[in-house]
């Protein structure tokens, strides 16, 4: 396949799955590796994609709907670990943490060990964990959202009035330097909006993937929290200093 055959057949494969791995591209493409990531860097070069850590995301890409708990716990398992361990050694004694629903925020419970601070979260899954860890933690009352497996709506938003929280540690499904935060749900973009509001210092977990993506509803700005991540790909997001890049931890 000729070079420009190549780089068509991959914006292409990246229009209709919004992401891709290099790994993935090797095999759809038949091609080696090397030549996948000459491949990517030239797109990126051109502002026809962005060039990730291990693939590469569409531009501008709007999600207008969460996918399910289920599929994304999978997807970049391995820097969500990383990432996941970071944060929870940032927990510590007498700490009152939020723990905001969603995959990489799941996964930080397996990490942590400080059972002298005190857990609130929105996560079904996220509270039976702590609690079978025997740690002390609350659950928000509200509507419960069975994709992301997340407790949202008015009743979350009033509830979240009350609490004064030293951490919180929040996912996103979009980071933009000029749009900020964002996610596809506005009744789950509530609540992040306000738990995030009740938090001394803010954390958001993310990996490559979500730099550079936009979703319908902004729920914080770009500099309100800082970010942990595994490594920044994207040259627009290297000199920012509210990122921190576990991998050289």
């Amino acid at each position: 396949m000729l070079m420009e055959q190549r780089l068509q057949e991959i914006l292409r494969i990246l229009e209709e799955r919004q992401s891709v791995t290099v790994q993935e591209l090797t095999e759809l493409l038949s091609t080696s590796e090397s030549t996948i990531r000459r491949d990517l860097s030239v797109l990126d070069r051109e502002g026809r994609l962005n060039k990730v850590h291990g693939g590469a995301t569409a531009i501008g890409h709007y999600a207008l709907k969460d996918e399910d708990v289920a599929l994304r716990m999978n997807q970049n398992r391995g820097e969500k670990q990383e990432i996941a361990r970071y944060a929870a050694s940032l927990i510590l004694p007498e700490d009152f943490v939020y723990l905001d629903a969603g995959t990489t925020t799941e996964l930080m419970v397996d990490y942590i060990t400080e059972k002298d601070a005190v857990y609130v979260t929105n996560g079904i899954s996220h509270a039976k964990k702590l609690v079978q860890k025997g740690y002390e933690a609350y659950i928000l009352g509200g509507r419960i959202k069975l994709s992301t497996e997340a407790v949202i709506g008015n009743e979350t938003v009033s509830e979240l009035e009350k609490y004064n929280f030293t951490l919180g540690f929040f996912g996103t499904n979009g980071i933009s330097i000029k749009k900020g935060f964002s996610t596809p749900d506005m009744d789950e973009a509530a609540v992040k909006k306000k738990a995030m509001e009740q938090c001394k210092q803010r954390y958001i977990l993310a990996d490559s993937t979500k730099f550079g993506q936009i979703c319908a509803i902004r729920f914080a700005a770009f500099q309100a929290a800082d970010i942990i991540t595994s490594k920044i790909e994207a040259e627009e997001f290297a000199l920012y200093e509210n990122i921190r890049e576990v991998s050289k931890q």
